[in-house]
């Protein structure tokens, strides 16, 4: 009998542990923060790192970003335990700062590992440090809610929750790329 998806996506954590994946990093860290939802989800969303909430907490998207992508989440009528959050990169770098190019290149082929695991129709990335990881060489500015298919993958470039937090502008427009979400997802099916 296969193994059961859970069991496949533990397996892949403790290979990031066994491994020691980026051991600078998770000196700092205080957990390896790498996924929650479910396995067999439709909609993987990926952010770039965790926060301190997550570091903490040892889930992505707990902290002020995370209830936003909850509020639209509901907006959809999805609820997470109904879809998939990670991150790229699975440990908090220092004081917030972006993850760098050598850390989010340590870590994607545990990302990619994840979604073969779970084989979602839809990868909405979160921001542009995971935009640019699955999807290289593009403006988010320029393609955010326009769903590309790149190497048999349906990916929506979205901004990051945390972004829209701070500027209104930024938030309206998250909000509807994120309307798209439903539509997109008939269209694939």
């Amino acid at each position: 009998m296969p193994r059961s998806k859970q069991v496949r996506l533990d397996d892949i954590k403790k290979q990031i542990l066994d491994k020691k994946v980026c051991p600078e990093l998770a000196k700092s860290a205080t957990q390896l923060v790498f996924g929650t939802g479910s396995s067999d989800a439709d909609i993987v969303f990926v952010g770039e790192a965790p926060g301190k909430n997550e570091d903490i907490q040892g889930e992505p998207f707990v902290g002020a970003a995370g209830k936003f992508l909850d509020q639209m989440l509901e907006m959809i009528r999805l609820n997470r335990e109904e879809v998939y959050i990670t991150n790229i990169v699975k440990y908090r770098p220092p004081n917030n700062r972006d993850p760098l190019p050598e850390e989010k290149d340590a870590f994607l082929p545990y990302l990619q590992a994840q979604l073969e695991v779970i084989q979602p129709k839809l990868v909405a990335t979160l921001g542009r440090h995971s935009m640019n990881c699955l999807l290289p060489d593009l403006q988010i500015s320029k393609v955010h809610g326009q769903p590309k298919r790149y190497k048999g993958q349906v990916i929506l470039p979205l901004f990051h929750p945390a972004a829209a937090l701070y500027n209104g502008a930024m938030r309206q427009t998250l909000i509807d790329d994120f309307a798209l979400i439903p539509s997109i997802i008939k269209k694939i099916n």
